[in-house]
């Protein structure tokens, strides 16, 4: 797919943010690592048209800590570069945030991840469509073509996915998001260690 028909990084929410300090949670530091590592990877980033890709996040009271958008290009973010999602509403289309930056544009699907299971801590959205086009091929769970990423669709999508799953951790990929994977787990390692694992077997 030519990378000038991306959309990444478009929020299709409605946002009612409120500027403030930078976010605090214990395991932020190691979430900012995690990304720095899929940044490394390749996994995160931004497309040569400065298009940016991939966000991570952490469960925070009722919603989320996320990275911010338009962040791709960063290899470190810091806590100045997260955002908080204190509330959203798939019926309404509408995410409440908090933080020095706006959330990224995939939060209301983040948030409907840790929703749909209390037992999910970490969520890990990267790219790659060699890794996407596998997942597909292997049978993997994934949400329907004609959904696009950053919708009340994709979240409910996403919900039935995680609600299907007999353990609180898995990969699931985004077929109406090209090179969309999604990995979430009870922790932080939990949810990276499945990506490396993919990478390991080269899948």
């Amino acid at each position: 797919m030519d990378e000038n028909q991306f959309d990444e990084g478009v929020i299709k929410y409605s946002a009612v943010h409120e500027k403030s300090g930078p976010c605090a949670h214990p395991f932020l530091t190691q979430l900012d690592l995690a990304r720095t590592e899929l940044f490394d990877l390749g996994l995160i980033g931004v497309y040569s048209n400065g298009v940016g890709y991939g966000n991570v996040s952490i469960r925070h009271q009722s919603g989320c800590i996320i990275s911010g958008t338009a962040t791709g290009a960063f290899r470190i973010l810091g806590a100045c570069r997260y955002c908080g999602v204190l509330a959203f509403d798939i019926h309404q289309n509408t995410v409440h945030t908090k933080g020095p930056v706006a959330a990224s544009s995939e939060s209301m699907t983040h948030c409907a991840i840790y929703q749909a299971n209390p037992l999910i801590e970490c969520v890990l959205h990267i790219h790659s469509r060699k890794l996407w086009l596998r997942l597909l091929e292997e049978g993997y769970p994934f949400t329907s073509a004609d959904i696009p990423y950053g919708t009340p669709q994709m979240a409910r999508g996403m919900v039935s996915l995680v609600k299907d799953q007999t353990t609180p951790f898995g990969l699931l990929v985004m077929a109406g998001h090209e090179e969309g994977i999604v990995a979430y787990g009870v922790t932080i390692l939990s949810a990276l260690n499945q990506i490396k694992a993919l990478l390991d077997l080269k899948i």
